[in-house]
């Protein structure tokens, strides 16, 4: 059994880092050991998993991860805070096999090992753009779970006709299924946010929706879908397509109507959109 951290070991270890969250980086450490195992065991980990997190801090979900994956890979930006993980990883977690990357998570393109799971508690700020990144960069993953702004969670888990489904659940759903996992209490941060946190699951689909090239014409036309969510796709694509009668034409050819809007269209519409480009 590893040794979690609780509230008074954060608080103590960034005071004595000089480490004071700030709202520019996102920053919200969980200070509650139950909660962490909670997290863990709703990332569903099976035997043998390399586990990466994105911004670990000081180390709270690192050492939950430790107590059951083979081998936890962190990246951490900030390189005083990178220092102190490693050194609370080596004494709390001795014998667990860890390594650590100190990079921007945004320009991570190798690991030391090959990730087959994917766990973080995200910044806020780059919670989507950095989940994608890491998607699209490492093919060996085959699930994850994030924990991110319940509006955030919320828009990655949505499916066609919500509200808040849009760019962030279509072009997720290129590569997998997602679904929320539950949520997390405020007061388990420090600092304590004023915004609600949860949980979203992922699962890889076991073959790609298509080539790359395919991929990125499918989130060109996602950005264009929803660039102007209250016009229709003939409207909303007339710039990719060329024009508005264009795109009615290429939306006719991908058999999906020109009226529709793109918060109806499931991933395999914008894919049938794409090919036509």
């Amino acid at each position: 059994m590893v040794e979690l951290l609780g509230g008074a070991d954060i608080r103590q270890m960034a005071d004595a880092l000089g480490v004071v969250p700030t709202k520019k980086l996102g920053q919200n450490f969980v200070t509650d050991p139950n909660t962490i195992r909670k997290i863990v065991a709703s990332a569903k980990l099976g035997e043998n998993e390399t586990v990466v997190e994105i911004g670990p801090g000081l180390g709270s979900l690192t050492l939950g991860l430790l107590e059951v994956a083979e081998h936890v890979i962190s990246v951490e930006i900030d390189a005083k805070m990178a220092a102190a993980i490693e050194k609370t990883a080596a004494t709390r977690a001795a014998g667990r096999k860890f390594s650590l990357v100190t990079q921007d998570a945004m320009k991570v393109t190798e690991l030391p090992a090959d990730p087959t799971a994917l766990v973080a508690n995200l910044p806020y700020n780059i919670s989507v753009p950095v989940l994608l990144h890491f998607i699209e960069t490492f093919p060996s993953l085959r699930h994850g779970l994030v924990l991110v702004q319940t509006e955030v969670a919320q828009r990655l888990a949505a499916k066609p006709g919500s509200k808040v489904y849009g760019g962030p659940s279509a072009k997720l759903a290129w590569w997998a299924d997602a679904n929320m996992a539950g949520n997390v209490s405020r007061s388990i941060f420090w600092p304590i946010p004023n915004v609600d946190s949860s949980l979203v699951y992922f699962a890889k689909r076991e073959e790609p929706m298509g080539s790359e090239d395919l991929r990125i014409k499918t989130f060109a036309v996602i950005d264009g879908a929803f660039s102007q969510r209250r016009k229709t796709l003939r409207q909303a694509l007339a710039d990719l397509a060329g024009s508005p009668a264009q795109a009615e034409d290429l939306l006719i050819k991908a058999g999906v109507s020109p009226q529709a809007r793109g918060e109806q269209l499931v991933i395999d519409d914008f894919i049938k959109i794409a090919k036509q480009l």
